[in-house]
């Protein structure tokens, strides 16, 4: 309902029984998504859950390993749990295994196939345990068995044994620019011939490497194991415009931009140094430094509208509108205003009272015809708990909630949605206050379709619902008549 464009019309599905007949959401923290939820879940937080993460932080490759702390800590103190919120002091599930569990309960047989899916790899037809879930990960990462035997780790759970003792194992160092370069092995080559056209190398009619100069070499993960300039895929998928890379002029474009009516390019992706995404709202000490998220825009600009810094202004979205206050800084350029992301969270007067650092109370008010405001009814205000500081708050600004005046834009290639917004600028009408939102879904509905319609829908060559060489974290069945292929009567 937060982070995503266009919350008004999530809220309505969220309320429709005909649309979800039970919505539970699965969250460490109170928020818009779970005040309209039939069940909320406590999940743990970072210091309370399994997780893996890795980061582009060099030319290397590496993997950390996160842990619940409290469960990690009895096992080290010799009183080993089962399942960790039985050493949480808030019974708060681990995510990992409430979907083991949820999966057993839900398929206590096996019969609807659901739990084949949770079982050991070890104990053929057993409930896998969260050990045994991350030990079947870390024994197939390269090197790390060896990594653990050379530093005395044994038996079943030495992977394990040895991500739960340092967090982190590098893979390889600093040789991923390179990767191209490394030479296929003999086994890799059994079985293998060389297309005398092109120089790729097949194994079973796919390609796995490309001969350069005399070499087997692995290659880029392309179709053609080169660097692609011109992209057959493209082609392929109903884009020959794009084969070869070009510009293109997006909807932010500024040769379509009316000027005349006050139309800007709205940035409101941007990350603020002192925040983490949507997930600071609790951390009072960076709350204290940023609260408000204002709309930047450049001195040129200010002054061809007369804003000054903390004036009002009405940036009118594809769908409505949101009233926010201005800052004026030479750090936009013109033409362009921005607006952080992070800032503006909200809740009602009935619902769960969470966060208070960062969240404004709110009014809202639908007319039952797809038209939805949202006012401001109170900001941040001091309170009493066990923290001293919460009676210390001196700011009462919680800012304004921008994702939910954006329309749904999918991109028509990617699917992804495109965050930058063509928005109309004026100044706010007699009546008009600061957090004044409105929304029409109707016409979000709309522009989806807009957008929608600019798509060149699959399928691809053979039935394919999406190239087979793009990589995912979770492949399905490849093989003709599997998840990848659309069936002949759906298309």
């Amino acid at each position: 309902v937060w982070t995503y464009p266009d919350g008004f019309t999530w809220m309505e599905m969220f309320q429709d029984e005909s649309k979800f007949g039970l919505h539970a959401a699965l969250t460490p923290t109170w928020n818009e998504t779970a005040f309209y939820a039939d069940y909320v879940l406590p999940m743990g937080l970072a210091s309370e859950r399994h997780d893996l993460n890795s980061y582009a932080t060099h030319g290397g490759t590496w993997v950390a390993f996160r842990q619940p702390v409290l469960r990690e800590a009895a096992r080290r103190n010799g009183k080993p749990v089962k399942l960790t919120y039985e050493a949480n002091p808030g019974e708060v599930w681990e995510e990992d295994e409430f979907f083991i569990e949820l999966s057993w309960r839900i398929d206590p047989d096996g019969s609807m196939g659901i739990r084949k899916t949770f079982e050991s790899p070890y104990r053929p037809g057993e409930k896998i345990t969260i050990d045994e879930y991350y030990q079947y990960i870390f024994e197939r990462i390269k090197g790390l068995n060896e990594a653990a035997k050379a530093d005395g780790f044994t038996g079943q759970f030495a992977a394990l044994e040895y991500m739960k003792k340092y967090g982190a194992f590098e893979i390889e160092k600093g040789e991923s620019y390179k990767m191209n370069e490394n030479l296929l092995s003999d086994d890799q080559l059994k079985g293998t011939k060389v297309d005398p056209k092109t120089d790729v190398i097949l194994k079973d009619g796919k390609a796995i490497g490309v001969m350069i100069k005399g070499k087997p070499c692995v290659g880029f993960p392309t179709p053609s194991r080169k660097n692609e300039f011109y992209s057959q895929t493209m082609v392929d998928w109903k884009w020959p415009e794009y084969a070869t890379p070009k510009y293109i002029k997006s909807h932010i474009h500024n040769d379509v931009l009316d000027k005349s009516i006050g139309e800007y390019v709205l940035v409101p992706t941007f990350r603020l140094p002192t925040l983490i995404h949507s997930r600071s709202g609790n951390a009072k000490w960076l709350v204290e430094i940023s609260n408000r998220n204002p709309i930047w825009m450049h001195p040129d600009d200010a002054k061809k509208w007369g804003f000054q810094t903390g004036d009002l202004v009405k940036l009118n979205t594809d769908i409505g509108y949101f009233i926010d206050k201005v800052w004026v800084t030479q750090s936009m350029k013109p033409g362009v205003v921005a607006c952080s992301h992070h800032i503006g969270r909200w809740r009602r007067p009935q619902d769960k009272i969470g966060n208070r650092w960062a969240t404004n109370t709110v009014n809202i008010e639908g007319d039952g015809k797809g038209g939805w405001k949202m006012n401001t009814i109170s900001g941040i205000k001091p309170f009493e708990s066990h923290d001293k500081d919460s009676k210390r708050i001196f700011w009462k600004d919680g800012g304004v909630h921008q994702n939910i005046t954006h329309a749904v834009h999918p991109d028509p290639i990617s699917g992804m949605h495109t965050w930058h917004q063509r928005v109309r600028i004026e100044k706010p009408k007699e009546g008009e206050k600061y957090g004044d939102i409105f929304v029409d879904t109707n016409k979000s509905h709309e522009v989806y379709k807009e957008w929608l319609a600019m798509t060149r829908p699959a399928p691809g060559p053979n039935g394919e619902r999406r190239p087979l060489w793009f990589n995912r974290a979770f492949t399905p069945d490849k093989t003709e008549g599997g998840c990848y292929y659309i069936p002949k009567e759906d298309k």
